[in-house]
């Protein structure tokens, strides 16, 4: 099922604090995607995304948005960083890149869907290889019979597998023995020496950063990649990771590559998300001398990619006209008027996050279904360490992450990791020696513990 606007907004709204004008930014936009594909194909064509700039300061939530909506539509996705890039014909990466990694990550992710599709029936064509490995190794292994004499209780079962003392008759018995012995996990860590292939998949989990020159070599043969050729070798493992082995070339002979890398490049084309962190880094003051290679010259070698255009990719060609590019900056020393023209335009949605003051950072640390004071509570729990938070405390702990914040540099809620590890930077070292106690953090907790911060000017050396 399809979310609506404002199912968006209540998904986000367990992850995030307010903000609520760039969640409704980004849930329009992926609403009109949505209703997009409901035109007609003449239509269709027509309808751009609602591409969207995200400004505002450092640990506002950009970031967060991008990757929960992404993660609630399982859609692909990839966040890049526009600092990175360098025009084209210049050392360092090329925003063509961007486009080439999107489509790895989505094909490697359609490949685990279809195994996860087809592992039933690869567990049960992988453990009769598994088994026939076991029998035939069983019959030739005197170790193995000689060991199954000096157990008592393996010994008739290991003696039948052995085929020491058994007729061909007894074969098909030995086989259900072992078996059996499979299937309760009995021969998990015995060695085993298995014939497999080379990994057939292994084109596919290679590095994104060898992607431009493995782009360029398809680019140049116009093909999409097929799998390695399956040259056999011997190896020898535990029947536990044998099974995993065995399990994994099963499924893979079961997988129709073509259509994985079809459906991929279609999902890029259709629901591909990308987001540009950064951005503002891209507008850098005019110089006199030179040529500014990482910022007007990557805004233009960015434009026709956002404009929508066709980019090769080792799985083939990908088109960009639908993909949403979702940007943020802070835009603390230029404006987003300075980018080029072209590129402002194609940026229609542009949303202001607002600054997160003191009745935030309260929120922030409480209120979020995985918030910071849930996951040290959970951790302190595993040695049997009790945290509860008194509202004071909480209030205590934002207050000093917004004087800090005001201080130094600004890094919004991420300024809570900081004072949160040192509010609790005593029970976290002796926590093994604290079992079954209850820690309560009040306001005279956090002071007591960060009384060598309040009032301290020089306050770099805890700073992220």
């Amino acid at each position: 099922m399809i979310p609506t606007p404002k199912n968006v907004i209540e998904e986000l709204n367990k992850y995030i604090i307010g903000q609520q004008d760039a969640k409704k930014a980004v849930a329009i936009a992926l609403s009109t995607r949505e209703r997009r594909r409901k035109l007609d194909p003449d239509m269709r064509r027509e309808v751009m995304p609602k591409n969207i700039i995200l400004i505002g300061p450092t640990g506002v939530g950009k970031t967060e948005i991008a990757r929960r909506v992404a993660a609630m539509l399982d859609a692909p996705f990839v966040k890049v960083e526009a600092t990175k890039f360098t025009e084209v014909g210049y050392v360092g990466r090329d925003v063509d890149s961007i486009i080439a990694e999107l489509a790895e990550n989505t094909v490697s992710k359609v490949y685990e869907d279809k195994v996860r599709e087809v592992e039933a029936s690869a567990e049960r064509l992988a453990t009769e290889r598994l088994l026939g490995y076991v029998c035939q190794q069983l019959a030739k292994s005197a170790d193995i019979a000689n060991h199954a004499r000096r157990k008592k209780q393996d010994r008739q079962a290991m003696a039948a597998a052995s085929g020491a003392n058994t007729s061909r008759g007894n074969s098909k018995l030995t086989r259900q023995r072992v078996a059996r012995q499979l299937q309760n996990n009995e021969l998990d860590d015995q060695l085993i020496e298995i014939e497999v292939g080379e990994e057939e998949v292994s084109y596919y989990q290679e590095s994104a950063t060898d992607l431009d020159e493995s782009r360029d070599e398809f680019t140049d043969a116009g093909q999409k990649p097929r799998p390695a050729c399956t040259q056999k070798r011997r190896r020898k493992v535990s029947v536990k990771e044998a099974r995993r082995i065995l399990t994994r070339e099963e499924a893979g002979k079961l997988i129709d590559y073509e259509h994985v890398i079809d459906t991929s490049l279609h999902e890029v084309e259709e629901n591909g998300v990308v987001f540009l962190d950064e951005l503002d880094k891209l507008v850098a003051p005019r110089i006199d001398v030179g040529r500014d290679v990482s910022g007007e010259g990557v805004q233009r070698d960015l434009l026709p990619l956002v404009e929508g255009t066709t980019v090769m990719t080792r799985y083939g060609p990908v088109k960009t006209e639908h993909i949403l590019f979702i940007a943020a900056g802070c835009f603390y020393q230029s404006k987003p008027s300075e980018l080029i023209p072209e590129l402002q335009g194609r940026f229609p949605l542009r949303v202001e996050l607002s600054p997160l003051d003191e009745d935030d950072l309260v929120k922030i640390l409480v209120e979020p279904k995985n918030s910071l004071t849930r996951q040290y509570k959970a951790l302190l729990a595993t040695e049997g360490v009790t945290l509860e938070f008194t509202g004071d405390g909480l209030r205590e702990i934002a207050k000093l992450a917004v004087a800090m914040n005001r201080r130094s540099d600004n890094i919004g809620a991420r300024r809570l990791n900081t004072v949160v590890e040192r509010v609790l930077e005593e029970v976290n070292f002796s926590a093994p020696d604290r079992n079954g106690e209850t820690v309560v953090v009040d306001g005279q907790y956090v002071s007591r513990h960060t009384s060598d911060l309040v009032g301290n000017e020089n306050l770099s050396r805890y700073i992220l």
